[in-house]
């Protein structure tokens, strides 16, 4: 058995960084990781280390995936904390939160304007779950016209 467990959130981050733009199958073909802050230290509160978009696939030369991308609609934020990282979705929270109290992550909104929902990534195992939410939510948009249709 591993007695290891990855706790530290810098590196989460980087695990969820790498499943969300390394898989190139079904919904993870539309997202990109955006605006990254390489240099990131991780505070108490959690501090920003990049973001994670929905982007136009038919403009997929394979080059700029993370870099910005303007025209690219901003699913979450990805935030470390020294024990965990924290997704903020921007979109999709109700989606989000169902997912992730059914996958067994913490979960809970933050009563901002517009609103958001916080799900937490408190171990590289949970990474796996955190990306079938961030699926499901992208499943959800794009049903929802996120890909140009009118609802």
């Amino acid at each position: 058995m591993v007695e290891d467990r990855t706790t530290d959130g810098t590196r989460i981050a980087q695990l969820l960084s790498s499943e969300l733009d390394g898989r190139e199958d079904g919904e993870l073909a539309a997202l990109a990781v955006t605006n990254a802050d390489r240099d990131v230290n991780p505070t108490v509160d959690g501090v920003r280390a990049y973001d994670v978009t929905i982007t136009d696939d038919s403009a997929d030369d394979g080059d700029d995936v993370a870099t910005d991308n303007p025209d690219g609609e901003r699913l979450a934020q990805v935030f470390v904390h020294p024990d965990r990282s924290r997704l903020e979705f921007t979109a999709g929270q109700d989606v989000a939160a169902e997912v992730a109290a059914n996958e067994g992550l913490r979960v809970r909104p933050k009563a901002t304007q517009p609103p958001r929902t916080l799900v937490f990534v408190e171990s590289g195992a949970e990474v796996k779950r955190a990306t079938d939410v961030v699926q499901a939510v992208v499943r959800a948009e794009g049903a929802n016209g996120a890909d140009g249709a009118s609802t």
